[in-house]
C-alpha cells in the first residue's frame, strides 16, 4: 500500500514532529525521542519493514518482539505503515502481518488490527488515510476502513467501513458524517460519537415513560369517576327509618 522509499533517518525526524503536532503534552522532540512508547515501536517497526523484504526475515522477527517487550505494542514486520503515523500512548497495541495503514493515522492504546482467520494470504485489515481508531477497538478481518474514518472506542468493526463515516457499537454499526471533513489534528473526541442504537433505545424509553404516565392519568381518572357513580351512605336510602314509618 505504502512502501515509503524515504530514508529511516528522515521519516524518523518526521515521526518526532508529528508526535508533537498531535500531542499536547508534548514539550520537545527530545521528550518525544525519549519517552515516547509508540514512537519506538514505530521506529523498531520501521527498521523491521526494511530488513523484511530483503530476506532478512528472522532478524525482523526477533526485532519485532523486542521492541514489544520494551513498548508493550506489537507490529509485525510485513505489516506496512504509512507516513506520519502515531499511536498515543500505545499500551497494547497490536497491528497484524497483512494489515495495511494508511498516512496520517492516528491509533489509540488497545488497538488491535487483527485477523479472524488463520489461513495464509490477505488477513488483515486496510486501513484509509486520515483514519482514528479510538482506544480499545478492534478491527478484525481483510476488509477496508475508509479514508476519514472514525472507529469509536471498544467498537468492534467486522465489516468494511465507508468512506468520513463513524463506526460504534459491537458489531460496530456505521453513522455516515456528510459533508463533515475530519480534522484529527484537532478533533479527536472519542466520546461523543452518536449511537444509532442508543438513539432508538432512548426513543424506546421516551414512548414507554409516556405511555405508562397516559395509563396512571387514566386509571386515576377512572377511579374518580367510579367513585362519583357509588353512592354514598348519606344517599342510600334507610331501611330503619322506612321500616318505623311503616
Amino acid at each position: 500500500m505504502h512502501n515509503s522509499q524515504r530514508s529511516l533517518l528522515d521519516l524518523a525526524r518526521e515521526d518526532l514532529a508529528t508526535a508533537r503536532k498531535r500531542d499536547p503534552a508534548a514539550r520537545s522532540s527530545l521528550e518525544v525521542a525519549l519517552l515516547y512508547p509508540g514512537v519506538h515501536a514505530l521506529w523498531a517497526h520501521r527498521a523491521a519493514h526494511k530488513l523484511w523484504p530483503k530476506g532478512h526475515r528472522f532478524a525482523a522477527r526477533a526485532l519485532s518482539p523486542a521492541a514489544r517487550n520494551f513498548t508493550g505494542i506489537e507490529i509485525h514486520p510485513a505489516a506496512t505503515i504509512g507516513e506520519r503515523f502515531f499511536i498515543d500512548p500505545g499500551m497494547g497495541v497490536v497491528i497484524g502481518e497483512t494489515a495495511e495503514v494508511g498516512h496520517d493515522v492516528l491509533l489509540f492504546h488497545g488497538v488491535t488490527l487483527g485477523g479472524v482467520s488463520m489461513s495464509p494470504g490477505k488477513r488483515h485489515p486496510t486501513i484509509g488515510n486520515n483514519v482514528l481508531v479510538s482506544t480499545g477497538a478492534k478491527v478484525l478481518g481483510p476488509f477496508k476502513v475508509g479514508d476519514g474514518a472514525r472507529i469509536a472506542a471498544n467498537a468492534v468493526v467486522l465489516k468494511e467501513i465507508p468512506e468520513k463515516a463513524t463506526a460504534v457499537g459491537v458489531p460496530a454499526r456505521v453513522v455516515r458524517i456528510a459533508g463533515e471533513k475530519t480534522n484529527f489534528v484537532g478533533n479527536v473526541d472519542q466520546v461523543s460519537v452518536t449511537d444509532p442504537v442508543q438513539k432508538e433505545l432512548e426513543a424506546i424509553n421516551s414512548r414507554l415513560a409516556w405511555l405508562e404516565n397516559y395509563l396512571d392519568k387514566k386509571h386515576h381518572q377512572d377511579a374518580a369517576e367510579q367513585s362519583d357513580a357509588t353512592p354514598t351512605e348519606e344517599t342510600q336510602p334507610r331501611k330503619e327509618s322506612q321500616h318505623e314509618a311503616v
